[in-house]
């Protein structure tokens, strides 16, 4: 395998109860060829000073900040604009990889010669306990993907040397699954690892835990992202979107029992 710089990209706003508990995770990784690009989005908590005493600790970590809070999409934006690694990599501020993510998944897409990869990931609480895992499938497409987004952000890694450097669209929420169809637009397939290597934290007050909240989002994305009118973006989320994410969830249920 050959060591090639992976640049992963960490949005943080007020996330000081976590922050330290993910950078760890990367400081645990056994593969060493990687850099820490955390953009903080304007955070009114310490955020920034626990982010600040990493950095002094290991170079590989850089922080930056934004001077307004602009979301997470922006932040990821700023991450990646100052990304020089051949690999781009995603792990929110309050989830966690497992030491050997980057060393597995790394081998992984230089064996399989992908442009996009993605792994199984488990569930924990805000507490930190391990309870449920979602599994991946072999592959996805442009065309799976635009049904559900079935790759898990926390997990996902792109080659530059195949896709170029893509940003996140600017919409304020499912940017990261934006993304993901953008990428598939140049690679066509994305391959999965089966195995969890990631830690993906359920919290309660979070937007995406509000599904309904999220539906105005899901429409949205179809128009800003795919270019569709509003008439034919609703339309699908009806009748193709929902089936799917329902399936889906009575898969992880029923897997979880």
């Amino acid at each position: 395998m050959k060591n090639e710089l992976v640049s992963i990209i960490t949005p943080s706003y007020n996330s000081a109860q976590f922050i330290g508990q993910m950078i760890e995770s990367i400081l645990a990784q056994t593969y060493t060829e990687w850099e820490l690009l955390i953009t903080d989005d304007y955070s009114t908590d310490n955020s920034c000073a626990i982010i600040q005493k990493y950095t002094q600790q290991d170079g590989r970590i850089k922080l930056f900040k934004l001077t307004k809070n602009s979301g997470a999409g922006v932040a990821r934006n700023e991450s990646i604009k100052h990304a020089t690694g051949r690999y781009i990599a995603f792990c929110d501020s309050d989830d966690m990889w497992y030491p050997d993510k980057l060393e597995k998944q790394v081998a992984f897409m230089q064996r399989m010669g992908c442009g996009l990869s993605y792994t199984s990931y488990m569930t924990c609480d805000e507490m930190g306990t391990l309870d449920g895992i979602v599994l991946c499938r072999r592959q996805e497409t442009f065309a799976t993907i635009k049904r559900d987004d079935k790759i898990g952000c926390l997990t996902a890694m792109y080659d530059r040397a195949i896709v170029g450097k893509v940003y996140m669209p600017l919409i304020r929420k499912r940017q990261d699954w934006g993304l993901m169809l953008n990428v598939l637009c140049k690679c066509k397939v994305a391959y999965g690892i089966k195995e969890p290597l990631a830690i993906y934290r359920l919290r309660a007050n979070s937007i995406s835990s509000n599904k309904l909240s999220l539906i105005k989002y899901n429409i949205g994305l179809y128009q800003e992202v795919l270019g569709w009118s509003k008439f034919r973006a609703t339309l699908y989320f009806c009748f193709v979107f929902l089936p799917c994410y329902a399936t889906k969830k009575i898969v992880v249920f029923m897997y979880n029992r």
